[in-house]
Order: C-alpha cells, then structure tokens, then sequence
C-alpha cells in the first residue's frame, strides 16, 4: 500500500537568503538577488552578472579544518540540510538510522576545486595536488556529507540529471518513502558553478545573458530575454512518511503526492520545439497524485529565460492543461535567483509549497515586453493572490530530463 508523504523541515542557501525564510520572504516580495559578480573577475568577459550567494559563513556548520576540506556546493548542502533537519525536530536516538536516507543531487559538482587543483598541479606537478581532490569534486559528496552529519544511514544517492537534478533528487526520494523503503529522507539539491570555467562554458554556448542590467538580465517570458543567468545555493527538505510524522507529533509543512520524469530523447541541450516531452511528464505527475489538471491552479515554471526554454514551456503547459491553460498563474523564481542549475528544482519546490502556504503566487520580477509565444498569466513583478489545493514545480536539464513535481496544500 502505498504511503502518504509529507515535508517536516525546510532549509535554503540562496541569493536572496541564507535560510528558508528568508528565501520565501524574499521571493513573494520580488528581491533581485542579480548584480555584477564578484566570483569571477569579469574583466573582458561576456557575463558581468550572477545572483551569487552572499554573506555565507562555512563556519556556522564547519570547523575550519573542516571547511577547508569541503567543496563550496557541499558547504550549501549540509548547512542547508542542518537547517532543515533542525526545523523538523527528529530524535536520532529515537530513529532506525538505516531507515533514514539522503538524496541531495548536483548538477556539476566541485567545479571551483577542479580549476584550484588544476592550476596548482601546472605551477608545482600533479603529483602535488590536494588528496582530498577527488573526494571534494565529486557530486555525490554533497549527499555523503549530509549522511555523515545527521547520521542517516540509509541509501545516500545523488542523481544527476543537470538542471532537473534537485527536482528528481526529490522525486525520488518520495518514491522511496511512498513505497515503504525509508521512513524518513532528507532530499534536494546544491550548486556552486560560478567559476571562470562555469562562467566561460555556458558563455560560449550562447545561454547565458549578457546583460549588465540586473534587472533586465534574468527575464522569463519577456519577449526581450536572451538567456539564463547563473545561480548558486542549496535547497533540502525533509521529508517523511505520514504515519511517521505523526507518530512523532512533527508539524506538517507540505505534502508531495505526485512525481512525473521522463527524457525527450531528442538533443543534448534542447527541448522538443512542441514541448511534448514536458508535457508528458506534467501528464504523468497529475496522473501520479490522482487528480485532474483543473485541480492545479499555480506552477512554478521552470523559465530560464533563454528564448527556446520559455517558448517550449509555455507549449507544454497549454498542451498538458488546455483551456484550463489560461487560468493558471505561472511564475519563475528564477528571475530572482538566477539559474542555480543542479540546486533550482530544490529550491523552487520550497518557493512551491510556500504558494500553497500563503495562497499567494510569487512575481516573476523584471518582466516588460509580452511575447505572443510565452502568452499565459506569468505573474508579472507582483505576488498574486491565488485559492488552490495543489501546486506544480517545473524542472528541464540539458539532455532532455523532465522532472515534475505536485504539491498539496496542508490543511489546517
């Protein structure tokens, strides 16, 4: 039989704030956490603009040998995940440790070390790079150092679909927990790609804005965007079985009860032009959590802002909801925070179930000029009030992954 699955705690590291509150404040009072970058010396570069991390102090999670040791998306993804694990108030000693798991994913791993490593390997010899490098880039070591520090001893995975990452790290988690394997899963997503190589890489594939407006850089479904800006931060829920979370007497934050995943198979970095591949995905999560495609009433839509993402998306939503299309709000958060790649799905499930808390739409902030092709209600640059039981979070990578989650509003 299969289980209810409810989210007990919620923790964020973002551009617009290093906690889940301030995440979810800042994104429904429409907070641009774009300006020039500080990462990367911009100096003759395409891109002077990201929507970086700011004020993050390792040390409030970390020794400092210990931060020394530990890749900048692994720092988010354990001080976010003890953020949420504090939220949510479990006992570890009251807990069968093997029936508590991670699945915190990346997209691209310990970027900023590859180069650190590299460079110093040229200057002094390879043989002279760190020991440590290997365990620091890999991406998996975001979730293996969650594990160790909540001492969860069940399966610890990180499953790498790009940009869809921290959406199916989640997805997957929920089927963990909803078909018996686990009782309780910390879940979600981390990146910390703003790097020279991050930064030159998504440059030269032309998917990046080159804008030098922050306001005018990530702008999701204006007919005037011309790219993703790149993002960092962490996004990790806890999330446990219903019955669990009961027995314990925990406060309910949201409940998942659908999940849609599948692959265009089509181009390495390109949608499918009609957008079939995202809508059968949408498809299958409303078929998932039993209800019909009226019952969703606000989608926090993936909306990069490059010209083909947005366009597609919009197919897809109006293929999947038909007339019920032009009654749904959509917004992007990313508009705020930038594209946090491997960590945007994490993050906007949290911006998700935080609609349905607040039966308010956040903004998709910056928008000017309407684009015939991207013509649906887009939440333009103000919160809106909306009245719904259910919500979806949109997540598209490069090689085609299509995730979709549902969320479903706690009752009081």
């Amino acid at each position: 039989m299969r289980k209810r699955v409810v989210i007990t705690g919620i923790g964020a590291i973002s551009p617009i704030g290093n906690s889940a509150a301030e995440l979810c404040d800042n994104a429904f009072d429409g907070v641009c956490g774009i300006a020039p970058m500080t990462l990367v010396d911009t100096t003759d570069r395409k891109v002077k603009v990201a929507a970086e991390v700011k004020d993050f102090d390792p040390l409030t999670v970390f020794t400092k040998m210990e931060a020394r040791r530990t890749a900048r998306f692994s720092q988010f993804a354990v001080a976010a995940a003890v953020e949420a694990f504090e939220q949510c108030g479990i006992d570890m000693e009251q807990e069968d440790a093997s029936r508590c798991g991670v699945s915190i994913s990346s997209g691209i791993g310990g970027l900023k070390t590859i180069e650190t490593e590299y460079e110093k390997g040229k200057r002094r010899g390879f043989d002279s790079i760190s020991p440590l490098f290997i365990p620091m880039i890999i991406a998996n070591m975001a979730s293996g150092l969650t594990a160790i520090r909540l001492g969860f001893k069940g399966s610890a995975n990180c499953i790498v679909t790009a940009c869809a990452s921290g959406t199916d790290a989640i997805g997957q988690a929920f089927r963990t927990l909803r078909d018996g394997y686990a009782d309780v899963m910390a879940a979600g997503g981390t990146e910390a790609s703003i790097t020279d190589l991050g930064v030159g890489g998504f440059a030269s594939m032309m998917a990046v804005s080159g804008s030098e407006d922050p306001k005018r850089a990530s702008i999701p479904f204006d007919k005037e965007r011309a790219g993703f800006v790149m993002g960092e931060g962490a996004g990790v829920v806890i999330m446990e079985t219903y019955e669990h979370a009961k027995a314990r007497g925990a406060k309910i934050l949201g409940e998942i009860v659908g999940y849609g995943v599948g692959c265009d198979a089509h181009h390495m970095t390109a949608p499918l032009e009609d957008g079939s591949g995202a809508a059968k995905t949408m498809e299958d999560a409303i078929a998932d959590a039993g209800i019909a495609p009226e019952d969703v009433k606000y989608i926090n839509a993936h909306g990069t802002g490059t010209p083909m993402n947005d366009r597609c998306e919009t197919a897809a939503v109006k293929s999947t909801f038909g007339e019920h299309a032009k009654d749904l709000v959509i917004s992007s958060t990313k508009s705020m925070i930038g594209h946090t790649l491997g960590a945007s799905g994490a993050l906007e499930a949290i911006v998700t179930m935080e609609a349905l808390s607040r039966q308010m739409a956040p903004p998709t902030i910056g928008y000017k000029v309407p684009d015939p092709d991207c013509d649906l209600d887009v939440c333009p640059n103000e919160a809106k009030k909306i009245e719904t039981e259910y919500a979806m979070s949109n997540s598209f990578g490069f090689g085609g992954h299509n995730g979709s989650l549902i969320f479903k509003r706690v009752s009081e």
